[in-house]
């Protein structure tokens, strides 16, 4: 899920009509009507931890930073705020006695910078733990893990199942906008010059279909959603791309200032209690999450490499 750039997140209703721009667009209108080093993982810093959840109790309503992504957070068809990201932050704030959410849009490189200047109060994007990220907020334990596949046309004519294979093919090859395949690729060999940046995976799988990109490159549970309702492309078999010559699993989870250590503890221990009981899962499962995207992996150690 790979440096500071990084997420791809991403079963629902896609279209290839619908776009990034769109799905932020649905977003900001859901708002509008809805209200007007890793050791800072570990610590609760020399302060109380912030006062932000206290803040939110009397409120009634938490701010969540998304990015528009299917299946993480977007508008569905209804023109309803929906995704994985969403609907477990509803579970786990009206736990904290928070009742309600507020969906605030950005670009997926802008989350952290907009938490950090307080634009909303949580990032719930599925964003990837990584080292990087580790040093600018705090995370939540993972509440999934994920593999990357590809999108490639029909038959994948080119048999591309890996990054070895992308860089030994010389395959066209695309990406998301910070995604953490960009740095998957490059670790494969890839000069990241040629690597095509799009937007989003609707755009990639456009630039798949349209034979500008022979591969597109994304979470398993991306490329599987993308390609749903597409004739002329496929989602590969899911693999683990190797980091510094190891197979990596990433996981995605909400992130935090990272003075708002109370917030973050708190947040954590109802996620937990949410995956003893399987009612993680039967949160996520609606957007095409299995069982196989369930997790134990910690905020500590993806914060470690």
């Amino acid at each position: 899920m790979a440096p500071p750039i990084g997420n791809d997140r991403h079963t629902s209703g896609h279209t290839p009509g619908h776009t990034r721009r769109a799905l932020l667009a649905g977003v900001a209108a859901a708002g509008a009507l809805g209200a007007a080093g890793c050791s800072r993982v570990a610590t609760a810093s020399a302060t109380s931890g912030g006062e932000l959840l206290d803040r939110l109790k009397a409120q009634g309503v938490v701010r969540l930073g998304i990015a528009g992504e299917i299946p993480f957070g977007y508008i569905d068809k209804d023109g309803q705020l929906t995704g994985e990201a969403p609907k477990l932050a509803e579970a786990i704030f009206k736990r904290l006695g928070v009742d309600r959410v507020q969906p605030v849009p950005t670009e997926f490189g802008s989350l952290i910078p907009g938490l950090n200047s307080q634009q909303f109060d949580v990032v719930a994007a599925g964003m990837y733990v990584t080292p990087e990220r580790c040093e600018q907020v705090i995370f939540a334990d993972p509440d999934y893990q994920v593999l990357d596949a590809f999108v490639v046309r029909k038959g994948n004519p080119k048999g591309l199942h890996t990054y070895k294979d992308v860089v030994a093919k010389k395959a066209r090859f695309a990406t998301g906008t910070g995604y953490a395949q960009i740095q998957h690729a490059v670790d494969a060999g890839y000069k990241q010059s040629d690597i095509l940046i799009v937007p989003d995976q609707v755009a990639g799988l456009n630039a798949v279909e349209a034979g500008r990109v022979d591969v597109f490159a994304g979470t398993a549970l991306t490329t599987r959603a993308v390609v749903e309702k597409s004739a002329k492309a496929e989602s590969t078999t899911p693999f683990a791309p190797l980091v510094d010559g190891k197979p990596r699993i990433d996981g995605g989870a909400f992130a935090f200032r990272p003075t708002e250590t109370k917030l973050r503890d708190a947040f954590n221990t109802e996620l937990h209690k949410l995956k003893k009981s399987g009612e993680l899962f039967r949160i996520l499962r609606p957007f095409g999450f299995t069982k196989a995207e369930m997790t134990n992996l910690t905020a500590k150690e993806l914060c470690s490499g």
